[in-house]
């Protein structure tokens, strides 16, 4: 690992240190949605990030960083870390495991080193320049994307079809029917398990830059491919599509582009 690959493994670890303790326990937990819907935030992804902020404040004072709880500091630095302490907080209200901390360190604006983090299954998922791997169980093992040449057979994802909307649901649809198997509520840990070769392509819309950041270095490091509904690199209007086979990315975007921001 690289000193700052190492470190986000740290940082991983510190909001595990806070999280774990509030999974399936009690915690304070407010609605920040408002008239646009639930949108829970807890005590855990608050005293998480503030964790984590602190390990970065300490170590690297010259950094910059973007959270989802605690907003931009120095933004425009070189290394900016941006940070989502739990991705997936219904699921983490519901008791399961399936969501996940996301670490990323941005290098003149571009995700190079990324976390996807699930503590109470101990596993990190790291990707960056030394390559993707799996941390956890008392290993650390080399992971990769799986081929899967056509659209037909593979298993895909999205947290949630009411995430789309218009145009977007029947791209959306349309890549479902094509699809051999198709799973729903993973949040980002279905970003991992394409890493890991156990699923084929994710596409998701309405995301935020701490919501995708640390998938791209995990899942480029791991041979796949991350980007929006242009097939281009991944932007500011929150659409997503990852795979771990160019092939099914083509054939995804014959849809998806006609929906695409």
């Amino acid at each position: 690992m690289t000193e700052l690959e190492a470190f986000a493994v740290e940082l991983a670890r510190a909001a595990a240190a806070v999280t774990l303790p509030f999974f399936r326990g009690d915690y304070a937990q407010e609605d920040k949605g408002g008239a646009a819907g639930f949108d829970p935030v807890t005590q855990a992804d608050r005293e998480a990030e503030a964790a984590i902020r602190r390990l970065i404040a300490d170590r690297y004072p010259d950094h910059g960083v973007i959270g989802e709880e605690y907003g931009e500091d120095r933004p425009d630095a070189e290394h900016v870390w941006v940070l989502d302490p739990i991705d997936g907080t219904r699921a983490f209200i519901a008791g399961l495991p399936l969501w996940t901390t996301l670490i990323a360190l941005r290098r003149e604006g571009r995700p190079e080193v990324g976390v996807i983090a699930q503590p109470y299954l101990d596993e990190i998922f790291l990707g960056g320049p030394s390559g993707a791997v799996l941390i956890g169980r008392g290993e650390t093992r080399a992971i990769k994307v799986r081929p899967c040449p056509a659209l037909t057979e593979a298993v895909i994802a999205t947290t949630d079809p009411d995430i789309f909307t218009g145009a977007e649901l029947g791209a959306w649809t349309q890549v479902r029917a094509a699809a051999r198997l198709a799973r729903l509520g993973c949040d980002a840990y279905a970003y991992a398990m394409l890493a890991a070769g156990r699923i084929d392509l994710v596409t998701e819309t309405s995301l935020k830059p701490w919501d995708w950041s640390a998938l791209v270095p995990v899942i480029e490091a791991a041979g796949g491919s991350v980007s929006n509904w242009r097939g281009e690199t991944p932007d500011g209007n929150g659409q997503i599509l990852a795979v771990g086979d160019l092939a099914i990315r083509d054939q995804a975007l014959v849809t998806l582009r006609r929906a695409a921001l």
